[in-house]
């Protein structure tokens, strides 16, 4: 099994931005811990990451040429982009989306997610383990 992880705008910038909201962590931190995870359940993991919404498209377009399921996190695209919420549903493979911190409990307009409906789950406010959570949900759902 084979399992894109797509990180969204601006989570290039772990271990840079505020750690009250989003940890120390790095980008790189989060691809290690999951290949690691990826190892025990014997599956593969590729990764990408864009700050622009026209790439994020296009790679959830072709997914399903190369892999199982997608885990993502769209970063504050959850919050207002229709366009990749109609790249999910068209896609035709199980997406679980992640979020660092819990967006249910910060600012208002992060409390909804235009995305989750399209989604097979969410899962948010874990830091990285809200990663690790979501691809071992996610091998399951496929499996």
């Amino acid at each position: 099994m084979r399992i894109l992880v797509i990180n969204g705008p601006n989570l290039n910038m772990l271990g840079k931005r505020d750690a009250n909201h989003y940890g120390s962590f790095t980008l790189q931190d989060v691809e290690d811990k999951l290949r690691q995870v990826a190892a025990l359940l014997t599956i593969k993991v590729d990764f990408f990451q864009s700050n622009h919404e026209g790439a994020l498209i296009d790679t959830i377009q072709v997914a399903k040429q190369k892999f199982e399921g997608i885990l993502m996190n769209p970063g504050a695209f959850t919050h207002y982009s229709y366009a990749i919420r109609d790249a999910i549903e068209a896609c035709g493979i199980p997406v679980m989306e992640v979020h660092i911190s819990d967006i249910h409990n910060r600012e208002d307009f992060r409390k909804v997610s235009v995305l989750e409906p399209v989604c097979v789950g969410q899962i948010a406010g874990r830091g990285i383990l809200s990663y690790v959570d979501g691809l071992k949900e996610l091998v399951e759902k496929i499996e």
